[in-house]
């Protein structure tokens, strides 16, 4: 609209040249000062353009938001606080990507799993997305108590496992309860988790694929919200 004005004016310049008598000339300074008016019109047209900048009349980009993620290289503990003395609820895996919530100094990620919201230790973690913004949290109060003692294998059928000629196993584990303050049992295949069990479990079974020449090794693991302890490593190898 500035513009429009910037323009009548000066074509209102021209016509009232047009229409003096031949005896009064034109003034010049009359031309320069239409001039400067449509070109400073046109300037403020520019400056009041959102997203312009004077001179280049070029468009602002904002970088693009995307939602932050985390992933790792091995498989990690994603626990209900930022340090091992809180309850594991979960591990992520290599290839998974999580999104992160938040960040707690120095070195953990508060983020959001298919089994609930857990705090991810970031030595093995790379983030990616716009994990710059994420918000700095606290963490929560660090549970009361003690680790419950390691369970320990009877002396006498503490395992058992029988080999058949089909590359199956049956395996067997039987185990002392020492403590009285466990959340639960997991029981450890070469080091993996495969199965959890209640408090007050002493017994589990399972079959698996083994081959002739193939072992194994199988732990119980007892855990509460403090931590957690194994028992020592039963091994099994079929002949």
């Amino acid at each position: 609209m500035k513009q429009c004005r910037a323009f009548l004016l000066l074509a209102g310049f021209v016509v009232s040249a047009c229409n003096l008598p031949e005896s009064i000339p034109l003034d010049p300074q009359l031309g320069t000062a239409a001039a400067l008016t449509v070109q400073a019109a046109l300037d403020n047209a520019v400056l009041n353009t959102p997203g312009i900048t004077p001179g280049t009349a070029s468009e602002t980009i904002s970088p693009a938001f995307s939602k932050p993620v985390v992933s790792v290289v091995e498989v990690t503990n994603c626990r209900s606080g930022p340090d091992t003395n809180y309850e594991r609820i979960t591990q992520v895996t290599p290839g998974q990507q999580v999104e992160i919530l938040g960040y707690f100094p120095p070195i953990y990620w508060l983020v959001d799993t298919p089994q609930g919201v857990c705090w991810l230790y970031g030595e093995f973690a790379t983030p990616a997305g716009s994990w710059e913004v994420v918000p700095t949290v606290t963490a929560p109060p660090t549970p009361l108590g003690t680790s419950p003692q390691a369970p320990t294998f009877l002396k006498t059928n503490g395992w058992t496992y029988f080999c058949r000629n089909t590359g199956q196993a049956d395996i067997t584990l039987s185990w002392n309860d020492k403590s009285n303050n466990e959340t639960g049992f997991r029981i450890l295949r070469n080091g993996d988790p495969v199965a959890e069990l209640p408090a007050n479990s002493t017994y589990f079974a399972e079959t698996i694929t083994l081959f002739s020449g193939q072992s194994v090794g199988y732990q119980v693991q007892a855990y509460n919200l403090i931590g957690e302890t194994n028992s020592i490593v039963a091994s099994m190898t079929c002949p």
